[in-house]
C-alpha cells in the first residue's frame, strides 16, 4: 500500500508568479502519483483559504480541484484535515470530490500500522493568542456572518486575515517552542501508535523515538516535501518535478 501525505500548500486564489509556480508544482506532484497512491492525506493549510459557500466555490482553486477530482476517479482515497488556513468546509469537497474531511485529526490502521495524523496547530507551545483566535474564528456565529456577505467582500477580508497570520513576525526562540510542542505532543501520541504525522511548522522531520517514528511533512513554499508510507515504512520525500 502506498499512503501520501502532503500538507501546506497554500495555495492562493489571487496568485502572483511565485504563486501560480507553486501551484503548477503541487498539480504535477498529483499527477506524478495517479495510479501510484492508495491514500493521500492533504493535512491542512492546502489552501490559504477556505470557505463553501451553498453555491458559491472560490474559482481560483478549479485546477487543483480538477486536478484532485480525477485522482479520486482513478482509485485513490482522499483524506483532508483541516489547518488553521482552511477548516470552514462544508459539503462540496465531500460530495463533489469524494474526499472524507477531519476537523482536527485522522486516525486508522493501515497497511499494518496505527498511523495518526493532524496538522500541529493545536499542540504548539506558547501560542495561546492563535488558540484564543482559532476559536472565536470557527465559532458558527463568525461562519455565518461571512457567509451573509458579498463573496468578493468575504473573500477580501479573509485576505487580510490569512496575510497577517502568516507574515507575523516569529524569533528562532519561538520557533523552537513551537517544534518542541510538536514533537512532544508526537512523543505521547507515539506511545498508542506507530506512525505519528504533523505539518504546520513548515519544517520537515523525521524522528524515531518511543518505538514508533514522528514524520512532519514539511511545506511547498521553500521544500516541496511531503511523507510516503509504502508498505508500512515511512519516508520523507522531496518532489523533484
Amino acid at each position: 500500500m502506498n499512503i501520501y501525505i502532503a500538507s501546506d500548500f497554500h495555495l492562493k486564489f489571487v496568485e502572483n508568479e511565485e504563486d501560480l509556480a507553486r501551484k503548477e508544482r503541487v498539480i504535477n506532484f498529483l499527477e506524478s502519483i495517479k495510479g501510484k497512491s492508495d491514500v493521500l492525506v492533504l493535512n491542512g493549510d492546502i489552501f490559504d483559504l477556505w470557505f463553501t459557500w451553498h453555491k458559491v466555490i472560490i474559482k481560483g482553486y478549479f485546477p487543483f480541484l480538477k486536478k484532485l477530482a480525477d485522482l479520486k476517479e482513478s482509485g485513490t482515497r482522499i483524506v483532508f484535515i483541516a489547518g488553521n488556513h482552511d477548516f470552514w468546509f462544508r459539503d462540496f469537497l465531500t460530495e463533489y470530490i469524494g474526499a472524507e474531511v477531519y476537523p482536527d485529526n485522522f486516525s486508522e490502521q493501515l497497511d499494518g500500522k496505527k498511523i495518526f495524523i493532524t496538522h500541529g496547530d493545536l499542540h504548539t507551545t506558547n501560542d495561546i493568542r492563535y488558540k484564543i483566535f482559532r476559536s472565536v474564528i470557527r465559532n458558527k456565529i463568525v461562519m455565518t456572518i461571512f457567509e451573509l456577505l458579498h463573496p468578493d467582500l468575504s473573500l477580501s477580508l479573509g485576505r487580510k486575515m490569512s496575510r497577517s497570520s502568516r507574515n507575523r513576525p516569529m524569533s528562532t526562540e519561538l520557533m523552537q517552542l513551537k517544534e518542541n510542542g510538536l514533537t512532544n505532543f508526537a512523543k505521547k501520541k507515539l506511545k498508542d501508535y506507530d506512525i505519528v504525522a504533523m505539518g504546520h511548522s513548515h519544517s520537515p522531520k523525521k524522528l524515531e523515538m518511543n518505538g514508533g517514528v514522528y514524520l512532519n511533512s514539511g511545506d511547498w513554499i521553500k521544500n516541496n516535501s511531503y511523507i510516503l508510507i509504502e508498505d508500512g515504512k515511512a519516508e520523507l520525500c522531496n518532489f523533484k518535478g
